[in-house]
């Protein structure tokens, strides 16, 4: 009999930070497996898990593979979880042990009741640099303590994002997605996000601060120069998501579901050409346009429509030349200030 949920931890050289990780989440042990997928790591990462697994064999489980990226490490853990829920927990990142108590009681607790497709709990930016911390919450937009539709949220604000670190998805939603993530490929996690999301009829909101995000650690792929080297996988990353849903045909029979879908599609975007466009070259700018020329190919009205009709200034980050990526290095600026993601 499966666990109620499973735990993927995707790594690659982690042996500095992979204790703290498996240790926070191994409390809910009696209901949850851990699997550790060990990323063709070069240092004592394989070691340590393979210890955990040693210790505790009725909790942990781990896959060794060659090295394919975090996507790689996420698919190979979808299709060996047998949790009826599904939680991704990056190596460098951990869980509060008090939250995990509630998400464990919730989970039951829904279960028994059957269930639903999507718990959403608050994440922390735990900065590494500083030692300060800031919470990203959604009780604004999600009411708490019910079963929720669709049609019961509110409006996100722009720091609300779904994303890896707030959503606890069921095991079959995921899988009858389709999902399937690049290899090799940065920031694949916002489409573990959002091509399930599509098929997400029952929600939850829990009001617990669960997923403690490392913020500040060098080498990590959300530094600044990190984001700007590997800008071609946001425009990857956003094209895909882009073709996933025909978000119009969703907005019109689920309004509230694509509306979101279609607020998540905008970020990604945004994201997508600021982190091009602050390289401050032409190259970058050649980029940009080639970025909207390939989703204009693939859905011509949609492409441009999402360019040049927003209130959010999709179009302003592209302006061509020297004044467009001034401008986003300005709102790359007051982005920052307002929300320290890196």
């Amino acid at each position: 009999m499966g666990k109620l949920i499973t735990f993927v931890v995707p790594c690659y050289n982690s042996e500095g930070y992979l204790r703290k990780c498996v240790e926070s989440l191994l409390p809910a042990k009696e209901n949850c497996e851990i699997i550790i997928v060990n990323d063709g790591s070069t240092d004592r990462t394989g070691e340590i898990a393979d210890g955990y697994a040693a210790s505790a064999p009725d909790c942990v489980r781990v896959l060794h593979q060659p090295n394919g990226g975090h996507g790689s490490g996420i698919n190979n853990g979808l299709s060996a979880a047998q949790g009826t829920y599904f939680k991704v927990v990056d190596s460098d990142d951990w869980v509060d042990g008090d939250a995990l108590a509630r998400v464990i009681e919730t989970l039951g607790r829904l279960e028994a009741q059957g269930g639903v497709d999507l718990m959403v709990c608050n994440y922390v930016y735990e900065h590494a640099d500083t030692g300060k911390r800031q919470t990203i919450r959604f009780g604004n937009a999600l009411p708490e303590g019910r079963v929720l539709t669709w049609a019961d949220t509110h409006h996100f604000r722009v720091s609300q994002q779904l994303s890896l670190h707030s959503c606890i998805y069921r095991t079959e939603t995921v899988r009858g997605s389709g999902l399937k993530l690049p290899e090799h490929v940065f920031y694949e996690d916002n489409l573990f996000v959002y091509v399930p999301l599509a098929f997400v009829k029952k929600l939850y909101y829990l009001d617990a601060d669960f997923y403690r995000y490392a913020i500040g650690r060098v080498g990590q792929s959300v530094e600044k120069e990190s984001l700007k080297k590997h800008s071609g996988d946001q425009r990857l990353v956003t094209t895909l998501a882009f073709a996933a849903h025909d978000v119009p045909a969703i907005r019109r029979e689920n309004p509230e579901l694509g509306r979101y879908l279609h607020h998540s599609l905008s970020f990604l975007m945004i994201i997508a050409v600021l982190f091009t466009r602050i390289q401050n070259t032409r190259e970058s700018d050649r980029q940009v346009t080639e970025f909207w020329r390939e989703l204009c190919r693939i859905d011509p009205k949609r492409g441009k429509r999402m360019k040049y009709f927003s209130r959010s200034g999709r179009f302003l980050l592209s302006l061509p030349g020297y004044p467009g990526r001034l401008f986003c290095l300005l709102i790359y600026t007051i982005s920052h200030k307002v929300v320290r993601f890196n």
